[in-house]
């Protein structure tokens, strides 16, 4: 004979799940703007002609926000939480790769959001 099971209903959630870095720690999304996702960093590096170079021409540190010129002449806005703004000084070069949101500062990859 089977004992009946105790089945507990479900809890609502009433509140908004917040990312990490919104905290001051290590961002614990990959949404855009957030953690660099391992699969998104290599199909970024697999699609060289993904990527675009250009300066930066603002960069503000508090809100992560970056504005970039390409060489094509294109103006871009991104925004990053993991410090690329800190990074990325006015007039330093960088790439973005269009397909991915992925923005390079010399070595270091970042997970933007257009």
């Amino acid at each position: 004979m089977t004992s009946p099971r105790n089945r507990l209903s479900p809890f609502e959630v009433n509140e908004r799940a917040a990312c990490m870095c919104d905290h001051g720690h290590t961002c614990s999304s990959f949404a855009p703007g957030h953690a660099l996702h391992l699969i998104q960093a290599r199909m970024a590096a697999a699609t060289p002609l993904g990527w675009a170079d250009a300066l930066v021409t603002d960069a503000d540190p508090v809100s992560g926000v970056l504005h970039l010129r390409t060489l094509d002449g294109e103006a871009v806005t991104v925004w990053n939480a993991g410090g690329a703004a800190l990074e990325a000084p006015s007039g330093a070069p960088v790439a973005l790769h269009r397909d991915y949101g992925v923005l390079a500062i010399g070595t270091a990859r970042y997970n933007v959001a257009r």
